[in-house]
């Protein structure tokens, strides 16, 4: 008999990092002076949303106080909110 010894080599498992990224939030606040037209007009600019979409959100803003317009990473809800406080419309980004 022939005695051969098999080498194993063993590889160490590798943790793949995850990073979890934190979704934040633009909320939008009702106000007594701008009207719908505005309000629609400056959300259809701000992330680029058709006209009901917009409609249905400044509805939402009306009736309930505020409405989260706008998910996504921070830099990206920093810009929509400047674009929508570009005609003085009260905002929050939040995570």
């Amino acid at each position: 008999m022939n005695d051969q010894k098999t080498n194993t080599i063993i590889q160490p498992e590798i943790e793949e990092e995850t990073t979890i990224a934190t979704a934040y939030k633009v909320i939008l606040f009702n106000d007594d002076w701008h009207t719908f037209d505005e309000v629609i007009a400056q959300l259809m600019k701000a992330i680029n949303c058709s006209y009901e979409e917009a409609r249905d959100y400044t509805f939402e803003v009306h009736v309930k106080g505020k409405a989260v317009v706008y998910n996504g990473e921070l830099s990206e809800c920093l810009k929509v909110s400047s674009v929508l406080e570009e005609i003085a419309l009260h905002t929050q980004v939040v995570a």
